[in-house]
């Protein structure tokens, strides 16, 4: 087939490629002189017409890839054979490279932000480069949409935990999250289909589910995948090689994308009848659901809304000043205002806290330690109010009673 398609070709061996396509039969050829090829073969129509579109892409991309718009190389095809059963089989040379390995990915500059500038020039090349090979063109809100038909799709299976749909749909109705530029999109970005040098990709293969979508739907596995630490290198390097304002919801999307990308695993094994992936999509949906709830789980960070009375941390709370100065100025307030007043002031006071913690039905995040705070400032203010007694015309005014010693200053 390989000698048909390339018209001199003699070949000497065959192998089993690295990456085999779904619904492609493929082989690696090595002619006399050691150069290798990939004999690329569809199974059926549908994958027919899905390498035929792509052979027709990749044309394209090796003119971008020539002007220098591509830091990396892509198949370049070199010839096609007619197959009985329809359909054409592809012929080009292997490109050379490693594949990806995650484990090689660190912070800082290096090959993790190499990949992101490689994924980011992906997404900077005209639409019109994927709609010309007659590749699928999404708007935002229809590809949010296509989503939430996905998600109705693999809910009808019966395998998916309630708690995931219920997740998913809420994300997936945000509209506010799916305003984004449709670009073109790799769609089937994996660590096979990236080769690299010791130091950055130098190959992108399978470009059979490219269109005009998502971009974060080419983020989702690194932020998955990745370690931790190359992520942000990845992510600061796309966004700088990338020409449109920053997406504020781009991790977001990939990230969901990442999890729907199980639910389209399950799809697949119920479309092609395969039991074995249908129960490995189950159990790793049954892991993801278990983890989720674990997210949930944790105890999310209290926030004090300013202003509201004690809130301080717990750490200046207990910088109280000494109780004699406290006394102290205990007594300068009696002195200084009647006990009418006091009572006025300690009513306002407890108005002004109404005020903060908001209408009724507001949620109040504070401390369980702010409260009882609160309550005992309001129990000290009751206990040491002055009491004002009728005074005979000739008496001297009463002086207000000292503390009775420090922790009573201390609770006042």
């Amino acid at each position: 087939m390989a000698t048909v398609a390339v018209p001199g070709l003699d070949v000497v061996d065959v192998r089993r490629p690295r990456n085999p396509s779904s619904g492609v039969d493929a082989a690696v050829v090595i002619d006399a002189e050691g150069r290798r090829w990939v004999v690329r073969a569809p199974q059926n129509a549908i994958a027919g017409a899905a390498l035929e579109a792509e052979a027709a892409l990749l044309g394209v991309l090796a003119a971008h890839v020539d002007a220098g718009r591509l830091p990396f190389d892509v198949p370049r095809p070199a010839g096609f054979v007619e197959l009985s059963e329809g359909g054409r089989a592809v012929v080009h040379p292997q490109l050379p490279g490693r594949a990806l390995h995650l484990e090689a990915l660190g912070p800082g500059p290096g090959l993790a932000a190499e990949v992101g500038r490689a994924i980011a020039a992906i997404h900077e090349l005209p639409p019109s480069t994927v709609e010309d090979a007659g590749m699928p063109v999404y708007e935002a809100d229809e590809y949010r949409r296509r989503r939430l038909a996905e998600v109705d799709e693999a809910a009808r299976t019966g395998r998916v935990p309630a708690d995931l749909l219920r997740r998913w749909e809420r994300a997936l109705e945000d509209v506010a999250v799916w305003r984004f530029r449709p670009v073109v999109v790799h769609g089937d970005l994996s660590a096979d289909h990236i080769l690299c040098s010791a130091d950055r990709p130098v190959a992108v293969l399978g470009w059979s589910e490219a269109k005009v979508a998502d971009p974060a739907d080419d983020l989702a596995w690194l932020l998955v995948a990745a370690p931790h630490e190359a992520v942000d290198a990845i992510l600061e390097a796309y966004n700088l090689r990338r020409t449109e304002l920053r997406d504020p919801h781009l991790e977001t999307r990939a990230l969901l994308a990442g999890e729907l990308a199980l639910a389209r695993w399950l799809l697949h094994g119920v479309h092609t009848e395969d039991e074995a992936i249908v129960e490995d999509a189950t159990a790793m949906l049954l892991d993801l659901a278990e983890h989720t709830r674990e997210e949930a789980a944790e105890p999310a960070p209290v926030a004090v809304p300013a202003g509201v009375p004690g809130a301080e941390p717990a750490d200046e709370v207990a910088e109280e000043a000494p109780a004699d100065e406290q006394a102290s100025d205990e007594e300068a307030v009696a002195e200084e205002a009647p006990a009418d007043d006091d009572e006025a002031v300690a009513e306002e006071a407890l108005a002004d806290d109404d005020a903060a913690w908001g209408e009724p039905g507001e949620a109040a995040w504070v401390e369980p330690a702010v409260e009882d705070a609160a309550a005992e400032e309001e129990q000290a203010r009751e206990d040491h109010e002055p009491v004002a007694e009728p005074a005979e015309p000739d008496d001297e005014p009463v002086e207000p009673d000292e503390p009775a010693d420090g922790d009573d200053a201390q609770r006042a």
